[in-house]
């Protein structure tokens, strides 16, 4: 069988997702605060940035992939308006529960969808703009999800990937000592949970850098794509069109 990596640690490819669903299953709870505390509330910006560049119109068809807790699917819905549809999914029922009720709280009804971005159970040419944040490097295979969100966008369409890179070299030692040393203690004081948040650590180091993932998108079909880097290159926001 085919081996892929959990964090630093080789696993059967069978073996992943159930792996992953683990830790997301453990962190569900204090997902929220664990992500503001660890990136000192950075997230948020980077995810209003990834919504300005998403540049969707009132009636748009969005699909978010590996939804989480709602943050992306929350401002396209205020984008796409009553006219435009925004479907939620993740492979995790815990985060997208979760993800759900916080939209609901917030008054947006949302279609949500529990799914494996890797055989997504829509059909081709269907959504004007496809999002995937901080989701991908947990996916077993990140060429096929890639070429599950080109399949199911329309021509023009675009698809926005958010996701922890390769940072800018000189501040990559100071990066690993906070990502190897302190997160994980972070991850143990707030969530009672060191392994989750070390597997979090491994799994960034593990994702392709932003060439390499520029070049995975390029081969899974998607047309113009850039990237742009964020607070150094700690995270990168990855743009394609499919014409």
């Amino acid at each position: 069988m085919s081996k892929t990596h959990f964090g630093f640690t080789q696993v059967e490819e069978s073996e992943k997702a159930h792996k992953v669903a683990e830790v997301f299953d453990s962190v569900a709870s204090r997902y929220d605060l664990m992500n503001d505390l660890m990136s000192a509330g950075m997230h948020r910006a980077w995810k209003h940035f990834t919504l300005n560049v998403a540049a969707v119109r009132p009636g748009n068809r969005v699909l978010d992939l590996a939804s989480g807790s709602g943050d992306l699917a929350r401002g396209f819905a205020r984008r796409v308006g009553s006219g435009g549809v925004v479907v939620m999914t993740d492979i995790n029922f815990q985060m997208l529960s979760r993800g759900r009720d916080r939209l609901l709280d917030a008054g947006h009804v949302l279609p949500t969808v529990q799914c494996d971005a890797e055989r997504l159970p829509f059909p081709d040419n269907h959504f004007d703009c496809v999002s995937v944040a901080f989701g991908l490097r947990n996916m077993t295979r990140k060429d096929a999800a890639l070429a599950e969100m080109h399949r199911v966008l329309k021509p023009g369409g675009r698809a926005l990937v958010l996701e922890f890179s390769k940072v800018w070299a000189p501040l990559q030692p100071l990066y690993d000592a906070y990502s190897f040393k302190v997160i994980p203690k972070i991850g143990r004081w707030i969530a009672d949970d060191e392994a989750s948040y070390q597997y979090l650590a491994e799994s960034i180091r593990m994702h392709p850098g932003q060439q390499e993932l520029k070049s995975m998108m390029s081969e899974a079909g998607f047309d113009e794509v850039d990237w742009f880097n964020l607070s150094a290159g700690v995270v990168a926001l990855h743009r394609g069109y499919k014409w």
